[in-house]
């Protein structure tokens, strides 16, 4: 369902960009070969519970560490893409979700311009994965 929650009620959000983020970047995981494959294929079609679910799954700043616990915990060999959501057009909708809150989907496949850092998310002995320090993510409260 697509928010309609009035423009200052949601971050990054004005009347003037009609409900789309702004230059905030929004962050997308998955396994190293599948990007690996949509760099030579110059897009990205989504991971399988992507194609099942109509779109690619987004998080923001203050989700992608709650996100990465909930849905890769454990798992080796993933990317962190850092994507530029001014790139998407239409195709980026911001919907509810876990908890209310709203978090961005994308209709379509994601072009390999739209990625401006990919890095790897290593895991620590407690199987969580160690986000690079200079983004400064974290899990929101």
């Amino acid at each position: 369902m697509c928010s309609n929650l009035p423009p200052g009620n949601m971050p990054g959000m004005t009347a003037e960009t009609d409900m789309k983020p702004n230059d905030s970047a929004i962050y997308h995981m998955c396994r190293r070969d599948e990007w690996s494959a949509a760099e030579q294929a110059g897009a990205y079609g989504g991971s399988s519970q992507d194609i099942a679910d109509g779109f690619i799954h987004f998080s923001g700043a203050d989700q992608v560490v709650q996100s990465a616990a909930k849905h890769r915990a454990g798992q080796s060999g993933i990317v962190l893409l850092r994507v530029d959501p001014r790139k998407l057009g239409d195709a980026l909708k911001w919907e509810e979700s876990r908890g209310g809150q709203l978090f961005p989907h994308l209709y379509g496949p994601l072009p390999v311009s739209a990625v401006m850092a990919v890095y790897d998310l290593p895991l620590d002995a407690t199987g969580r994965h160690q986000f690079p320090a200079e983004l400064n993510l974290q899990e929101a409260s």
